[in-house]
Parts: structure tokens; sequence; C-alpha cells
């Protein structure tokens, strides 16, 4: 498994693999809803960051659907893929509690 970050799309784009594969459009979608609208995929983007999944086998293929004459490309979620996910958001919640405890030292006038 790589040792890089994992950048946000990434991290989204993973998470909107969790319980179905999906096709490109379907990923954009459901990345633009887990992140209330904040995260907008562009397709150039998208296929970068499916790029890079699938080099460190985080996604693979699952199948080729040929929907009104064009092909759709359905990405899945790997094993790899579920434990980079799962590490990554222990890691942000980890960074959250810290910001958090810092925070209510911070207002009740403590140090943290």
């Amino acid at each position: 498994m790589s040792t890089r970050t994992m950048t946000e799309p990434a991290f989204l784009v993973l998470t909107a693999l969790v319980d179905a594969p999906r096709h490109g459009y379907g990923i954009v979608q459901e990345v633009e809803k887990l992140s209330d609208g904040r995260v907008g995929l562009k397709i150039g983007t998208l296929y970068g960051v499916l790029d890079r999944l699938a080099a460190d086998d985080l996604v693979a293929l699952d199948r080729e659907e040929v929907e009104q004459g064009r092909l759709r490309r359905y990405y899945r979620l790997t094993e790899n893929g579920a434990r980079a996910l799962e590490a990554e958001a222990a890691r942000l919640a980890g960074n959250i509690e810290s910001a958090r405890r810092r925070l209510r030292a911070r207002y009740a006038g403590g140090a943290a």
C-alpha cells in the first residue's frame, strides 16, 4: 500500500465506493452528496484520482456496460482500499479529537 497522504477527493471517492460499484458520473454524484455539495469533482480530476487509486490497488475496474451507446466503466473498492479508508478515517478522527480537546482547553482558560 502506498504511503502517500490521502487527498480529500481520494477519501471521498473511496467512501463513495463502500456500498456499491459505481461509474464515473455516479461517483461524482455520490461525492457531491457525501460532501453536502462542497466538493464537485471535475471529470479530469476524477479519472486522475481513480488512476492513482487503481495503481495503489485501492480500487479496481468492476465491469463495463454500454448504456445508450456509451461505454460506462464501474469501479469497486478493493480490500486494500477498505483498509486504507478505515485507516484514514481513524487518522482524521484522531486529528479532530486533538483539535476539540485543545479548543475545550482554550475556552476553559487552561492549556491543552
